[in-house]
């Protein structure tokens, strides 16, 4: 049974390896944040990161059945719209969902 000094021990160690955890991130990205790469990456990215999400999400959509092709495609229409239009992703991906699934359980 372990007594009171090592499980003060133990809990100190804890608490200094979750402190350093969350430390280490933001000692990392401050000298990171004067950087040229960083600020185009910054810039770009998103971009890139909702083209491949959207890839990634159509790439297994049944063919077979055309009524579920038809409303993946239709969500992803009303998807890239809401956001052309408005410019808010969470609004665009709401929206695109909610096409989706409707038509989805609509048409099935």
């Amino acid at each position: 049974m372990a007594d009171n000094a090592h499980i003060a021990a133990m809990v100190l160690v804890s608490a200094a390896v979750t402190w350093a955890l969350r430390a280490v991130p933001f000692a990392v990205l401050a000298p990171m944040r004067r950087s040229v790469v960083v600020r185009y990456l910054s810039l770009h990215m998103p971009l890139g990161v909702m083209v491949i999400l959207a890839i990634y999400t159509v790439r297994n959509v049944p063919t077979a059945g055309a009524l579920h092709g038809w409303s993946a495609l239709a969500g992803l229409v009303v998807t890239v719209g809401l956001h052309l239009w408005r410019r808010n992703a969470v609004l665009s991906i709401v929206g695109g969902t909610l096409t989706n699934v409707l038509l989805v359980s609509v048409l099935s």
